[in-house]
């Protein structure tokens, strides 16, 4: 996908050490706007069939937020109508929602790219069995959080045997033509640190996962990307308990980068919650942190000509996206 952002100037000045983004923003002579939509992020809602130490969404089975019909045929009038280049759908497992393949089928009927944050398991559940062939059939990037190459650290954060499903999907995957060297089906991974810090740089991390997994597994993929986790919702509640709160908001703080800005996520995507409201990310959504009143405020009104150049909402949860190397959707933003 083409960006087109324009460059925010940043001047290099000692940061404060404070917990206000936006100050620290200032610090830098900057003012956080956003550029083109290029992206609507659609979680379309909370019922998951895992329940991850690390989810921010806080995500469940027992969950029963969910997206209905009328708002996915909104979402989909939103792509239809603006021409909206790529539609990333979320959740929770957004499989489960029984609007799912209607939103894949519609967006991609349309010629929008269609990214699924598919957490590798929900494959395995009643009516997803053919999850590898749907994916391959309308050519949905898949977007899927393994957290660890080995069985320990992967169930420590997401529970007693997921990794060896998820070592069984990937192989279905891989045998629907994911992942292979050659073929244009993407699939791509995503890391997690299991704790309280930041994750190594990323494309290092990616060689060691290419190289065991395919070592003990016969496994490929494309792109490995490194995700911050963030201070919010279960995250946090670790955090809290374990007595680490306010030390990992010092590293977040502490490792503040600026060359992370222009690539941050809220400047070229909308995140549509599964009542149909907007907000300028998916951690702001957890957080019920809104785009600007001024702004339309459910997606039966959007126009990305409105939300071009908005001043993006933050809050000191921001820092994890600008930490180190930084953290996005798709992965991290700097080299450093």
């Amino acid at each position: 996908m083409s960006r087109s952002l324009p460059v925010l100037e940043v001047r290099p000045v000692p940061p404060p050490r404070n917990t206000d983004f936006d100050e620290k923003l200032a610090a830098y002579g900057v003012e956080l706007r956003a550029a083109a939509v290029e992206i609507l992020q659609v979680n379309v809602g909370k019922l998951c069939n895992q329940a991850c130490k690390h989810c921010h969404v806080d995500a469940s089975p027992t969950r029963t937020e969910i997206m209905t019909r009328e708002t996915a045929d909104q979402v989909i009038a939103a792509v239809r109508k603006y021409r909206i280049l790529t539609i990333d759908i979320t959740g929770g497992a957004p499989e489960l929602n029984p609007s799912f393949r209607y939103l894949v089928t519609e967006s991609r009927a349309l010629d929008a790219h269609v990214v699924v944050r598919h957490n590798l398991t929900v494959m395995f559940e009643p009516g997803q069995e053919d999850l590898p062939e749907f994916f391959r059939r309308h050519d949905v990037e898949i977007v899927s959080s393994l957290p660890y190459f080995l069985e320990q650290q992967t169930d420590a954060q997401r529970g007693r045997g997921v990794f060896e499903k998820s070592i069984k999907a990937l192989r279905r995957l891989n045998a629907a033509g994911y992942g292979k060297e050659g073929s244009d089906l993407i699939l791509n991974l995503v890391y997690n640190p299991v704790g309280a810090f930041l994750p190594p740089l990323q494309s290092s991390i990616e060689k060691d996962f290419k190289r065991e997994l395919w070592a003990r597994h016969g496994l490929s993929f494309n792109r490995l990307y490194t995700i911050t986790n963030m201070p919010i919702n279960r995250f946090l509640d670790y955090l809290q308990r374990s007595g680490n709160e306010e030390r990992y908001m010092r590293k977040l703080v502490e490792a503040f980068n600026p060359e992370t800005i222009e690539g941050l996520m809220c400047r070229s995507l909308v995140s549509v919650d599964w009542t149909g409201r907007l907000y300028d990310c998916d951690f702001n959504q957890m957080l019920d942190l809104r785009v600007s009143s001024a702004l339309p405020q459910m997606i039966a009104d959007f126009d990305p000509l409105k939300f071009a150049r908005r001043h993006i909402s933050t809050g000191a949860h921001c820092f994890g996206c600008t930490a180190g190397a930084g953290s996005g959707c798709g992965g991290a933003l700097a080299n450093t």
